[in-house]
């Protein structure tokens, strides 16, 4: 039996959470199924790298404008060249170059990955989604709260599907450190109850929230830190506000890093604080490496954080509900661990990378009548 050639389109190959699923499913697809190229509308990145030694060919568009012609007509030419079986793409900018260009593939089956409840999106972007509606063979979300969304936004149900993130349990054995280690090198007192938290520093995430919690409880829980890792354009602004608050000393700021997931080791909970989310990398990686989470009680963050069992959900903007289950943890010695113990369970169970890759698998040979 002939493969099926797979196209995989996504705007860059940064280290981010698309970016990260779509290099995994390149990389695990099954190669005696399956012919996969890679396009990157606008840049490589570190991802790039991982493609590389996996063996998967990748061309670059060079995209540089947010409308560039020359790019459109670079892709239309890639995909003439190519000539998939499947186009799957990935966020906003691949997801509308790739279906705008899918005259010259009329054969190929387009799948289009969203990967957020978009309440960000302008109005011309939700009219480019509607518009492309009758280019999509399926829209899968990577939870059902994006697929209900898209759904709200006029995709019909029978083209909607949810494939959830993959996250991997095995740590990286290169990255393996012991916790006293790891908080001496954040300057955190070895003996501290750290709550953490990695993403954009960004507004949808509300991180004064987290910020508010941990400085009010530490009037009464001296030794609690928050170590904030990533960048964005709030992080200005939110190393201000500790200031005015006094949470200078007790609140890390370690900006964006290649290392994250080995800093996970040096926290005792992890905390989301997002007013929308698709469905978080960050969380799901905390959960794998056993932590628990507290997290908004938002649609996207509910597939994923059972409340009192791996974690608890707060109102969204509820920083006093962040601050007491933050209490409930330091002071319940052995609720924490039992709580990343289901969570990674959860992980285990519902989230693996092979249960992904299985499920597009399945999705592909679905559109492909095989």
């Amino acid at each position: 039996m002939a493969k099926t050639r797979v196209v995989l389109l996504i705007p860059t190959l940064d280290r981010s959470g698309a970016e990260k699923q779509c290099t995994l499913l390149a990389a695990r697809l099954p190669r005696d199924q399956f012919d996969i190229h890679v396009v990157a509308l606008t840049r490589g990145g570190p991802h790039a790298d991982d493609l590389v030694a996996a063996g998967i060919p990748l061309t670059i568009i060079g995209k540089q404008f947010k409308f560039d012609p020359s790019s459109f007509w670079r892709l239309r030419r890639e995909l003439k060249r190519l000539q998939p079986d499947i186009l799957h793409t990935w966020l906003f900018a691949a997801n509308s170059y790739g279906r705008l260009c899918a005259s010259v593939i009329p054969q190929a089956k387009i799948v289009v990955s969203e990967r957020c409840v978009d309440s960000w999106k302008a109005g011309w972007q939700l009219w480019l989604d509607r518009r492309l509606i009758s280019r999509t063979d399926r829209l899968v979300g990577n939870s059902q709260a994006v697929v209900d969304f898209y759904r709200e936004l006029g995709l019909p149900a029978e083209k909607l599907s949810c494939i959830p993130n993959g996250v991997d349990l095995s740590p990286d054995s290169s990255q393996v450190s012991d916790q006293a280690s790891l908080r001496h090198e954040l300057n955190v007192p070895v003996d501290a109850f750290v709550a953490g938290y990695v993403g954009r520093l960004a507004r949808q995430k509300r991180v004064e929230d987290l910020i508010w919690a941990v400085e009010t409880l530490r009037q009464i829980r001296t030794n609690l830190h928050l170590v904030l890792i990533g960048s964005g354009p709030e992080r200005e602004k939110l190393e201000e506000f500790t200031r005015n608050v006094n949470c200078v000393e007790n609140a890390h700021f370690l900006g964006h890093r290649e290392d994250t997931p080995r800093f996970l080791k040096a926290m005792d909970v992890f905390c989301l604080a997002s007013s929308f989310e698709g469905m978080s990398n960050s969380v799901m990686e905390a959960m794998a490496a056993g932590l628990p989470v507290i997290a908004s009680d938002i649609p996207a963050n509910r597939e994923l954080v059972v409340h009192n069992e791996t974690g608890f959900l707060c109102k969204l903007g509820d920083a006093v509900g962040y601050m007491q289950y933050l209490r409930r943890l330091i002071d319940e010695p052995g609720l924490g661990e039992r709580l990343g113990v289901a969570g990674r369970e959860r992980i285990r169970t519902l989230f693996s990378i092979q249960n992904m890759v299985d499920r597009y698998a399945d999705l592909y040979r679905q559109l492909m009548g095989t």
